[in-house]
């Protein structure tokens, strides 16, 4: 067992050789293959659908656990496909970003087509495994079924050809939203939310401006290859402006949220978040640097990185507020108070 692959399996996507490839254990290979750096965006996701149900006094631990395994292995199942699909395309080669910033398995002659596959197979089938649970746990809820084909959908067409098409930014903002966390709560608690949908937004934006700041990064490298991500459709000045915008306005959302009551005061310790907005939202006023920066980490990625240490440090303030939140709502002498 190789406990530091996993540790910085689990922070970085690591970029290693055959050789030392063939020497990780097979947890340690499914966690680069599965880029599990960046699981962490739906465990939250998770953690918050449970949250909200907590919140409504419908929490029940082992669905959720069940929920949570079950969205972290569709994600990791996502991102295996996503390899294979641009490796058999043609993407993923002559220097293209996915073999830069980390081992591609396929492209990098890590791993066999079939193997890839493999690990592919294993991973959606426990997935779908715990999607069959919960929708026997809802009663066959026909709601369920349709969250579950959705699922399904995504995992599979959004590399190609959603992406392709300017839909993949969409796509990331409904699968995060409606489908985990508004999704996630429908199944925990058996009722279907509006509310729930639009207060997973402050979170949801974040996650957003992940994937856009890494179609930023790679925009010149799409445009060339016809693949038309949203950053390619309407340019990279206005891609990086409208990070920036999802970036400010979850701050404007939870303040209306908490003057609506739907939220409690406690919500308002995102603002903690504030200073490494203020940190980072220079890097989107002005076009990626032509050459690496001195001491810049993860090159050529750039806008993705500091999105996502920015969607983490509201993310993670965000998760703990809502914890305080449902926590201040279920004691007996706070109820009345809140409502």
């Amino acid at each position: 067992m190789n406990f530091a692959m996993w540790r910085k399996a689990l922070q970085v996507i690591p970029d290693v050789s055959k050789a030392e490839w063939d020497k990780l254990d097979v947890i340690s290979k499914w966690l680069i293959s599965t880029r599990a750096a960046v699981l962490v965006m739906t465990f939250i996701s998770a953690a918050l659908a449970g949250l909200f149900a907590w919140r409504d006094n419908s929490f029940s631990f082992v669905p959720w656990l069940a929920l949570t395994f079950g969205l972290i292995l569709a994600h990791a199942s996502n991102n295996i496909f996503n390899d294979y699909t641009d490796y058999v395309r043609g993407v993923d080669k002559d220097n293209y970003y996915r073999n830069i910033y980390g081992a591609q398995p396929v492209a990098s002659g890590l791993m066999t087509k079939r193997q890839h596959l493999t690990y592919f197979a294993v991973t959606a089938l426990l997935a779908l495994l715990l999607g069959l649970y919960l929708i026997f746990y809802t009663s066959f809820n026909p709601i369920t079924w349709i969250l579950l084909g959705l699922g399904a959908f995504f995992l599979l067409f959004y590399t190609w050809p959603l992406k392709g098409l300017a839909l993949g930014e969409v796509a990331v903002l409904v699968v995060w939203g409606p489908l985990m966390i508004g999704g996630g709560y429908f199944v925990l608690t058996q009722q279907w939310s509006w509310n729930v949908v639009f207060a997973s937004l402050p979170y949801v934006l974040g996650v957003t401006t992940v994937i856009f700041g890494k179609h930023i990064d790679k925009l010149d490298m799409d445009a060339k290859k016809g693949i038309h991500t949203l950053p390619v459709v309407i340019g990279e000045k206005a891609s990086r402006y409208t990070v920036l915008a999802m970036m400010i306005a979850p701050y404007f959302i939870t303040l209306y949220l908490v003057a609506i009551k739907f939220f409690t005061p406690v919500m308002l310790i995102v603002f903690l978040a504030v200073p490494t907005f203020l940190k980072y939202y220079p890097v989107f006023l002005t076009p990626k640097p032509a050459v690496q920066p001195e001491g810049q980490p993860g090159w050529p990625l750039y806008f993705v990185g500091y999105a996502f240490y920015n969607n983490r440090k509201f993310g993670s303030l965000f998760m703990l507020g809502l914890l305080i939140d449902a926590a201040l709502r279920l004691l007996p002498f706070t109820q009345n108070f809140w409502q």
